[in-house]
């Protein structure tokens, strides 16, 4: 177990001094160097492996010593493990970014009398579309509710104006049927009202269904 304890952690030792590398090496050889210490890595856990077995079959007295060395061995090498993970995210952003913006660099402007556009995404020209959907939505529905309010102020109007009228019936003593004819007015133009108010909450209903 010793022969194979110090073998293993030379190898960490060894890692740990490659690891430094994977900044100053250019990006054409970086990812041959991060598969050979990939490698190395799994080499490693291989052999861990095997001194986990070889620990447990320590002596009592130094078994639980054993299990400590190759815990600690093992944290070492996931220590690395996250280390070289964490580098060749970085360097996956990186070149992403790169290419994004080469792509973006490399798009053709094309003009059309006085306006010049640049090829959009889909998807950002549908977040587009459906922002201004919704701008116009809210602005029709702002108009409803601005139709919907000036409708009952007009029934408040008509119903004011209705006891004026009749108040002034009485006080001219006006016929019974002049009264019905006065009465009925104010019933049509309450039915008016109440179609116009239903037209508007369903026109809204419609706007709101196909434009969401």
């Amino acid at each position: 177990m010793e022969t194979l304890y110090h073998q293993t952690n030379k190898q960490i030792q060894e890692v740990q001094s490659q690891m430094g590398r994977l900044e100053t090496t250019d990006r054409q050889s970086v990812h041959l160097l991060e598969n050979e210490l990939q490698a190395r890595i799994e080499q490693i856990f291989t052999h861990l492996e095997r001194l986990e077995i070889l620990a447990s079959k320590e002596p009592p007295n130094r078994r639980q010593n054993a299990k400590l060395r190759v815990d600690q061995l093992k944290y070492d090498v996931q220590h690395l493990q996250t280390a070289l993970r964490n580098f060749q995210h970085r360097r996956y952003a990186r070149e992403a970014q790169e290419r994004e913006r080469e792509e973006l660099m490399s798009c053709s402007f094309t003009t059309n009398d006085a306006d010049t556009s640049i090829p959009i995404d889909d998807t950002l020209q549908f977040n587009s579309n459906l922002q201004s959907a919704h701008r116009g939505m809210d602005d029709l529905l702002g108009s409803g509710s601005s139709i919907l309010n000036g409708l009952r102020d007009q029934r408040g109007t008509l119903k004011g104006t209705h006891k004026k009228m009749l108040d002034v019936a009485n006080m001219l003593g006006l016929s019974n049927t002049v009264m019905r004819l006065i009465e009925k007015r104010a019933t049509q133009d309450k039915f008016i009202m109440i179609t116009g108010m239903l037209i508007t909450c369903v026109v809204m209903f419609l706007v709101v269904k196909y434009l969401s």
